[in-house]
């Protein structure tokens, strides 16, 4: 495991402020470096290239979901966030990003001004994802009705992104999940024309004293599995993200889709995280990754690069829980005395 002398993270070595703040300049008076950045990234060949995928989850932020281990604002520092972002795709081994268009085209932004000054571009081979339903706010009475307020599947194949991604939670007194639940078929059908993946998080859940609550046990996940694989006019190309739990061998028999693990609310430190995913990959042949937000992005005040290679070991690497403790430990200890380091991806090539 990482020590206490593990490098902590310092923001201005991964994303100089400088150039943090020239994406509002670029916004302001060349917003169409998004698009052209868009076509001039090398995209990977296919989705996967080992039939696994590891991708960061940058979409908390749209629905109003700001905390991470008792600080309330920690997600909406946007220079933090992209900051932790970007040196994450660092690891060569992290597939891609799941991200709301506003973060995708800030990455995109990034990425042709890097472009413009080493003339490489480090999203160059990596599987862009598009979250399309952020409308569900966290603690609003509208929340189970989580409509599709995000980017369309026209504007994910404009952008030539990978796949969309989408959740629903299902109350089953609540009117509003069914109204979810048929907006995510829409979408699947919506992808699948344009030829895109479609990844969907489908979620029971249980009304408690701070919101909702996601059900993890093995019995509603087997059943969310039956729902999910039905929805839409074709599930060839779709994806299941799923939360672990007891019982999960008997959820991975629910259905033939493969299944990313989520990464779900802020754990006590990396190594539990890792415990979970080392389990939930174990669990079944069709277990093929995992995507993770917070608990990647966020592990305490360590540099969060160590993490991820740590989790791309167990995935990617087939490292085991013992092999990706070890990473953690080492990587830690060598970026406390290592100079960052620039990924280079040789998949869109």
């Amino acid at each position: 495991m990482a020590t206490a002398s593990a490098r902590t993270f310092a923001a201005e070595q991964a994303l100089p402020l400088a150039l943090f703040e020239e994406i509002t300049e670029v916004r302001v008076e060349r917003p169409r470096w998004i698009e052209k950045e868009a076509r001039r990234r090398k995209r990977p060949r296919r989705l996967t290239r080992d039939g696994k995928l590891v991708l960061l989850a940058i979409d908390h932020p749209a629905r109003g979901v700001t905390a991470i281990r008792g600080d309330a604002l920690a997600m909406g520092d946007r220079y933090q966030y992209l900051a932790r972002t970007r040196r994450v795709l660092d690891d060569p081994d992290l597939d891609g990003v799941v991200a709301t268009a506003d973060l995708l085209e800030e990455l995109l932004i990034l990425s042709h001004l890097e472009r413009k000054s080493t003339g490489a571009g480090f999203l160059d081979g990596r599987v862009l994802v598009g979250s399309m339903n952020r409308g569900g706010l966290a603690g609003t009475a509208f929340e189970m009705e989580d409509s599709f307020t995000g980017i369309t599947a026209k504007r994910l194949a404009e952008l030539r992104c990978q796949g969309g991604k989408m959740m629903y939670r299902l109350d089953p007194q609540e009117p509003a999940s069914g109204r979810t639940v048929l907006g995510c078929a829409e979408a699947l059908v919506a992808l699948r024309r344009q030829g895109l993946a479609a990844f969907l998080e489908p979620l029971g859940v249980a009304r408690g004293k701070g919101g909702y609550d996601p059900a993890k046990d093995a019995p509603t996940l087997v059943r969310q599995c039956g729902i999910a694989a039905g929805l839409g006019d074709s599930s060839a190309h779709l994806w299941l993200k799923l939360p672990y739990g007891e019982g999960f061998d008997r959820v991975t028999r629910a259905t033939t889709l493969p299944i990313l693990l989520l990464g779900g609310p802020a754990r006590e430190s990396p190594a539990v995280t890792l415990m979970d995913f080392a389990a939930g990959l174990k669990a079944g042949s069709n277990v093929r990754g995992a995507i993770i937000g917070r608990n990647l992005l966020f592990p305490g005040a360590a540099d969060p690069l160590p993490m991820c290679r740590a989790l791309t070991a167990l995935v990617h690497g087939d490292a085991g829980l013992d092999g990706a403790l070890q990473v953690l430990g080492e990587e830690g200890q060598a970026e406390a005395t290592t100079p960052r380091r620039v990924a280079k991806r040789g998949r869109g090539k």
